[in-house]
């Protein structure tokens, strides 16, 4: 989806040569956004453009691959939890051939704050989805055929659709180090005990601490099951831990504690995520 701003000439009217020009851009522009990318290698797809972000596979090795979204300066697309709007990317393998199973890894997101004062949890930049591929018969080559939908947001979010298809050959890959560092982007599962400890606090609300430690400033995500809605809020650092306010925001009718929360912790010595069981006051 494209803007064209329509703009007035002050003292005259504007000539038909300006307005050749002004077609001739946009058709130019037009013809950019549309046209396939230039071939790629065999570790590779073309490049699919899409409104403010292009997308593409890449091959790690025979059982390793990526989903990668390269976006548009200051555009964003989000995570498996996209926050208080915005949409997950989905990922649909069903025409692949020689595939038992896909595991699409979602690196660790960021807080982003967006215009209308909400907040979304996702990428800016651009992002790599390691594919952990397990073939149907390990003595044949496995190809990817994806169908994705995701969004993409600047001023306004628009879906956004690939189907992109590649085999995935053996051998060095030049794109296996992009796809590494995602995956060491990702958070690493801990048992609950290693994650911090998940109490109580006043009403329907809980507090999460972890002992602190060395690293960037730590931040909490909380997926709950579906219907229910909980917001987050650090605390100051006190007694040499990392705290964290938990808010229970809504629920479903009728819906009652326990709730099982899958929880992610960014930041300190790396992402880490566990499930813990959120109780009510005793």
């Amino acid at each position: 989806m494209s803007r064209l701003d329509r703009r007035g000439e002050e003292g005259g009217a504007t000539t038909v040569g300006v307005w050749t020009k002004a077609c001739l851009v946009a058709a130019l522009a037009l013809i950019a956004l549309f046209r396939p990318a230039l071939a790629a290698d065999s570790f590779a797809t073309d490049w699919a453009p899409t409104a403010k972000a292009e997308a593409r596979l890449i091959a790690a090795g025979d059982r390793l691959a990526g989903f990668e979204i390269k976006l548009a300066p200051g555009a964003i697309t989000y995570w498996r939890d996209p926050g208080e709007a915005g949409l997950p990317p989905s990922f649909d393998f069903s025409a692949s051939d020689n595939v038992a199973s896909v595991e699409p890894v979602f690196p660790a997101p960021g807080r982003i704050k967006e215009a209308d004062g909400g907040e979304a949890f996702g990428y800016e930049g651009g992002v790599v989805f390691p594919l952990r591929v397990e073939p149907r018969d390990a003595s044949r080559p496995v190809t990817l055929a994806l169908h994705v939908n995701f969004a993409v947001c600047e001023k306004i979010c628009v879906p956004a659709q690939a189907r992109l298809k590649l085999s995935l050959p053996g051998g060095a890959s030049p794109y296996a180090s992009p796809v590494e560092a995602a995956l060491a982007a990702a958070p690493r599962a801990v048992p609950p005990k290693d994650f911090g400890d998940l109490t109580p606090a006043d009403g329907e609300n809980w507090r999460l601490c972890a002992p602190a430690g060395s690293g960037p400033s730590r931040d909490l995500f909380v997926e709950p099951p579906p219907g229910w809605w909980l917001t987050t809020a650090a605390e100051p650092r006190k007694g040499g831990r990392d705290c964290f306010k938990i808010a229970l925001r809504d629920k479903p009718k009728d819906a009652a504690l326990p709730v099982a929360l899958r929880l992610t912790m960014t930041g300190g010595a790396g992402p880490v995520e566990t499930t813990m069981e959120a109780a009510g006051l005793q």
